[in-house]
């Protein structure tokens, strides 16, 4: 891949990490896989054999399209190659059907579009700043962040084990994001624009994506102080943000409201009537809610990162039938703030470590649980020798209850996988492991999101510094 090539700062310690993880993931392909591996095997036989106006409509497998138009479209380009590898694969009768072929096909094709993640994660290192030594600026918050993102535990499990493409999407969004800092305001735009079309759970961080946008590229002038000018606005840029989201929207969505299917599309995109809590109860406040009937309070955040993240994290704690993978819509952009605060390398490590072993219950064959507990320990320890040794002049990371809290994972560990199994609790109330998990991690998690709101409210605005 032409992104395995790119190596920062002149470096080839980029290159090197990208191809490491590339490695790993090749060697990941005969792991378990869930039934998110047939959903995306249906939807690439749905698009290649049946004509546009069926796509929302066929429903033969229970895994119906409700994902928007452009990752259709995706699935539509994958066929072309899926077919040389196993046309049976792209039949739409063949439910659950599964071959050596397809397993290769389907795993490689999740690896390859991963190109698009490691560019855009070194698109990110240019925009981090570097941290004196002596009178020289050096590569370690950079190599960091390549680290905390290439190597990123959540994303390996989910999309490399599991199976999905969320390093193809997070991708995207991470590229908007370096566009942002690099004031390529409508490119990052456009970016997301075309990211909302291709999976719908990006429309949670979109108002910060709007305030930022009003805020920084709207406004052409700011104050001294970071406050905006307000007889400095441009509605010549606002139309052309405007029209960037009506061109994007008109491509994805303009074919089905020629053939008058939009509410059909919507009502696959929006499914109301599944259940308020999904499958595997993600560790969100719902879990909480259903253990303790208690309610929180959401308070505004500031700043386009942090908002993005408040955003991102406030949809999953209080999401509807939230899916417990939507977690990494917070961490990989958390990981950026990580290495610039040590307040936010503290929260990051807490959210991280709770938010990744909330996904263990996504693997549960044998098989798996080795390679779970190696790869989750290598990327926490990592996390935070490298955080903590980044922030040595600071105050510690952790205070005595988030050590005490975060080790509890180790013990709880120890309880679901190797004493719950052999007691005769097991066969009556099987859901209790998953139960403990979720509104365990539902605690660290909470914690993180409202440790994150405080850092907000307590950091001094824009242009101004606290008084000592």
């Amino acid at each position: 891949m032409a992104a395995l090539g790119i190596a920062t700062g002149g470096g080839n310690w980029f290159s090197a990490l990208a191809l490491g993880v590339t490695l790993l993931k090749c060697l990941l392909i005969p792991t378990y896989h869930s039934t998110d591996f047939e959903v995306h095997r249906n939807w690439l036989a749905i698009t290649h054999s049946l004509p546009i106006s069926q796509w929302y409509y066929e429903a033969t497998s229970e895994w119906t399209l409700d994902y928007p138009p452009f990752f259709a479209w995706f699935e539509y380009a994958l066929s072309h190659v899926a077919k040389y590898f196993d046309q049976e694969m792209l039949n739409v009768r063949n439910l659950n059907y599964s071959s050596s072929r397809t397993l290769l096909f389907q795993r490689f094709s999740v690896i390859f579009t991963d190109a698009l993640f490691v560019y855009a994660v070194h698109e990110c290192c240019k925009c981090i700043d570097g941290k004196k030594a002596g009178k020289e600026l050096t590569e370690k918050p950079k190599f960091i962040l390549s680290v905390l993102l290439l190597w990123n535990f959540g994303l390996l499990i989910v999309d490399h084990i599991h199976f999905q493409y969320n390093g193809f999407l997070s991708g995207l969004m991470l590229l908007s994001i370096a566009r942002f800092f690099q004031k390529r305001h409508m490119e990052g735009a456009f970016l997301f624009a075309v990211l909302l079309h291709f999976k719908h759970i990006y429309l949670y961080v979109a108002p910060a994506y709007g305030v930022y946008l009003l805020r920084s590229y709207c406004f052409t002038a700011n104050k001294p102080d970071g406050s905006i000018r307000w007889n400095s606005f441009s509605f010549v840029r606002l139309i052309s943000l405007g029209l960037i989201v009506f061109l994007v929207s008109a491509v994805s969505l303009g074919p089905f409201l020629a053939l008058n299917q939009l509410p059909q599309v919507f009502s696959r995109l929006f499914p109301f009537k599944r259940g308020l809590c999904h499958a595997y109860w993600a560790p969100n406040f719902w879990a909480l809610y259903s253990a303790l009937d208690k309610v929180l309070s959401v308070i505004g955040p500031r700043g386009f990162l942090r908002c993005l993240i408040l955003c991102a994290l406030s949809s999953f704690m209080f999401g509807w039938h939230v899916h417990e993978k939507a977690i990494l819509l917070a961490v990989l952009p958390m990981s950026l703030l990580s290495v610039g605060k040590a307040v936010d390398a503290s929260i990051f490590l807490i959210l991280t470590t709770t938010g990744h072993y909330s996904l263990f219950p996504l693997l549960f064959t044998a098989p798996e649980l080795p390679i779970k507990i190696l790869l989750m320990l290598l990327f926490t320890i990592y996390s935070i020798s490298s955080l903590k040794t980044l922030f040595r002049k600071e105050k510690p990371l952790f205070n005595w209850m988030e050590t005490f809290y975060l080790l509890g994972l180790g013990p709880l560990e120890v309880f679901c996988e190797f004493v719950f199994p052999f007691t005769s609790w097991n066969l009556k109330y099987p859901f209790i492991p998953l139960l403990l998990t979720s509104v365990y991690c539902a605690v660290g998690i909470t914690y993180a999101w409202f440790k994150l709101y405080v850092s907000v409210l307590t950091d001094p605005p824009v242009g101004k510094t606290k008084k000592h």
